[in-house]
């Protein structure tokens, strides 16, 4: 039998554990839809001229391909121009301006792309 003194504590664990596991499986869902989402931004916004995949390689030969712009700077760098508008110091690249949750898909995709 379960007295009133245990009672409550063991409710409490049992809705803790409940939440925990539903917060891990939007976790887990969640990251899998950001990197699709920034996949899909970067192919239509990048994608005619950088390779935005792991091993693709992009139509302009002097664009760099988006798996190394790690090697450059911290992807998180991008963040703020990504999200204020990010221009180039090349008149071919136009200017993109993305709100917060794209620039934060965006970002989930390129860091999981970056090669070392």
């Amino acid at each position: 039998m379960i007295t009133r003194s245990l009672f409550v504590p063991l409710l409490a664990a049992m809705l803790l554990a409940g939440a925990l596991q539903q917060a891990h499986a939007q976790s887990s869902a969640e990251p899998a839809a950001d990197l699709k989402r920034g996949q899909a931004l970067l192919t239509r916004h990048c994608g005619s001229c950088h390779a935005v995949g792991r091993s693709d390689t992009g139509a302009d030969k002097n664009a760099p391909a988006l798996r190394t712009i790690g090697q450059r700077y911290p992807v998180e760098s991008l963040e703020e121009a990504l999200g204020e508008g990010f221009m180039s110091g090349h008149p071919e690249m136009p200017e993109f301006k993305f709100d917060a949750d794209d620039v934060g898909a965006i970002i989930a995709y390129l860091k999981s792309i970056q090669t070392r």
